[in-house]
């Protein structure tokens, strides 16, 4: 038997309930198109919602787990091959810094929708792939992973220096 190399696709919507989301990653759609991709593995951490995925993914062989909360998804983000997240500025950044393609789902049902600008902004950037829950399907077909760039952190020192200067704190 060929065993093949683990490529696990790890989903986050963080502590909130968004349920469109989980369930998009469970259709048969998402699933078939990551398992098109080359991914073997789904693993969903669905926060507070309510929908319960299946651990089935019918005539495929993606592996599904799912599970509601852990004390850090540090260690899930780097073991992925890729990552869907909610557009938790907190899940962005930690993404983009340890270096995993994103795929950010905006959740269209939050009032004042300050993620969305933040998602759309880092993919016009092309440091991440922005979706809705009914276009994920289209967004994981269509993407290239060779088209994303690196994200480069910025450098706050300038910022302290000149904060400090104006405070009178000495010069490091």
């Amino acid at each position: 038997m060929v065993s093949r190399e683990r490529r696990m696709v790890f989903v986050t919507v963080g502590t909130t309930c968004f349920d469109a989301l989980v369930k998009a990653v469970d259709s048969e759609e998402v699933k078939e198109a990551l398992l098109n991709k080359g991914y073997t593995d789904l693993l969903i951490q669905m926060g507070r919602g309510t929908y319960m995925p299946s651990k089935a993914s019918g005539n495929s062989t993606l592996q599904v787990d799912y599970f509601t909360f852990s004390p850090s998804i540090a260690d899930y983000i780097k073991e992925a091959s890729l990552v869907i997240s909610h557009a938790g500025s907190g899940s962005i950044f930690e993404t983009l810094r340890l270096g995993k393609p994103l795929i950010v789902v905006v959740n269209e049902d939050l009032m004042d929708n300050h993620q969305s600008e933040l998602a759309e902004e880092l993919a016009h950037r092309k440091h991440l792939f922005c979706a809705r829950p009914q276009t994920l399907q289209e967004t994981v077909e269509t993407m290239d992973l060779n088209n994303l760039l690196p994200y480069v952190p910025g450098d706050a020192k300038q910022v302290v220096t000149l904060v400090n200067k104006f405070l009178g704190f000495p010069a490091d």
